[in-house]
């Protein structure tokens, strides 16, 4: 079967974008086998995952998404940016906002900037940041997990816990560079009082408005970027009170700038997306 496919980022976060409306993609292979095959950077077109735009009778659209290990997370930022790119300039829905389905709930889109035809900049409507450790899920008593103590295989790290619609694990540090995001971004990801895991990321904050982000994804390793992770991270800064609502996060493959707004608690984050190449390949 030969499928058309778009090669996308949001801040070097890498996808491969397709089209399974109609579902003949899912009719000939199990998704979580295709994103495996897919995804390999040395024997597939390499990415962190694989997006699919799947039909809904609820929203405008359906997202969905797998890792590079096959596994199904709920919901991706980066990726959010570059479904909306795709889907405009493909023409399967033309309007500036609209509303996707995904695992995490109703997530809207709105495309800020165009360029030519192309879109540029896409801010995200990320919905309420979730606190409550059992909708997390993380296994604590608290009614938030806010600098929460755990116990690792390299000592105790103190953790900030953050739904985005999918687990993070918020770790503030004095110097990122001095940090093994590699050791302690795993041990963390499936440490025991994480029932379905978890994204870890590690933040250096710079002052009120800025902070420095390196994160380990679930299902992934270390990415370059992770929007659900940098309005994760804002959120615990500012219940923290290191930082205001409104943060420019410094990520390894550029910035994000986060606003999480007082009076309706959403979260808005807003960044580029861009196409790197197009082609078909034979599943």
């Amino acid at each position: 079967m030969l499928i058309n496919f778009w090669k996308m980022h949001g801040l070097g976060n890498d996808f491969v974008v397709l089209d399974d409306r109609d579902e003949a993609i899912a009719g000939h292979i199990d998704y979580s086998d295709l994103a495996v095959r897919l995804c390999h950077r040395r024997f597939g077109i390499g990415a962190d995952g694989v997006i699919l735009a799947r039909h809904s009778d609820t929203h405008d659209i359906r997202f969905v998404i797998y890792n590079s290990d096959g596994s199904q997370p709920e919901m991706c930022g980066n990726g959010m940016r570059c479904f909306a790119k795709y889907l405009y300039e493909n023409s399967i829905l033309v309007q500036d906002e609209i509303k996707v389905q995904t695992l995490a709930g109703t997530v809207v889109p709105r495309i800020e900037k165009k360029q030519d035809g192309q879109v540029v900049s896409v801010c995200v409507d990320m919905g309420v940041p979730r606190l409550v450790p059992g909708q997390i899920p993380f296994v604590h008593d608290g009614a938030m997990a806010l600098g929460v103590p755990i116990e690792t295989a390299q000592g105790t790290l103190s953790v900030s816990c953050v739904s985005m619609g999918n687990p993070h694990a918020v770790i503030f540090v004095n110097d990122l560079s001095l940090v093994d995001i590699e050791s302690i971004g795993s041990m963390v990801e499936n440490h025991h009082r994480f029932p379905e895991k978890t994204n870890v990321e590690f933040i250096e904050i710079l002052n009120d408005s800025q902070m420095k982000m390196r994160v380990w994804e679930r299902g992934a390793g270390v990415t370059l970027a992770c929007g659900t992770g940098a309005c994760a991270a804002v959120t615990a800064a500012h219940l923290t009170g290191r930082t205001g609502r409104k943060v420019l996060v410094h990520l390894d493959g550029g910035d994000l700038q986060i606003s999480w707004d007082e009076s309706s608690g959403h979260i808005f984050k807003t960044g580029p997306a861009q196409a790197v190449f197009k082609g078909n390949i034979d599943i």
